[in-house]
């Protein structure tokens, strides 16, 4: 899986969400929009859009999963690195099981999976 690129999307709902901007539904943002939504494993962002408390609600959430998934996975990976400074090899790997007990965004997943799966020759 590519890195997604989601700064369009963060420069728009940073625009809407802290600035007060209004969201225009263009075909553009409408594109943007349901790309990030499935990017972010948003099912009903097709309806979503329908209306304007709709789309602000999607916005919302899609900027949420992005910012919590990216801080969680930051999190566990600094106390994973330390575990592994440690020698605490098992410790290490929770830190990863634990992403992956609550993450739903798939690319967030696969970092913590290559991380797991990076250490399964450890001891």
């Amino acid at each position: 899986m590519s890195t997604p690129d989601w700064s369009p999307f963060r420069d728009l709902a940073r625009r809407v969400l802290r600035e007060g901007a209004p969201l225009t539904l263009s075909d553009d943002v409408r594109t943007l929009m349901l790309r990030v939504a499935e990017e972010v494993s948003i099912t009903d962002a097709g309806a979503a859009l329908s209306t304007s408390a709709g789309t602000l609600a999607l916005v919302r959430e899609a900027e949420r999963r992005i910012a919590e998934g990216s801080n969680r996975l930051t999190d566990a990976l600094h106390e994973m690195w330390r575990f592994q400074r440690q020698g605490d090899f098992d410790n290490a790997r929770q830190q990863m099981r634990d992403v992956l007990a609550v993450e739903v965004v798939p690319y967030y997943r696969e970092l913590a999976l290559e991380q797991l799966s990076g250490m399964s020759e450890e001891p």
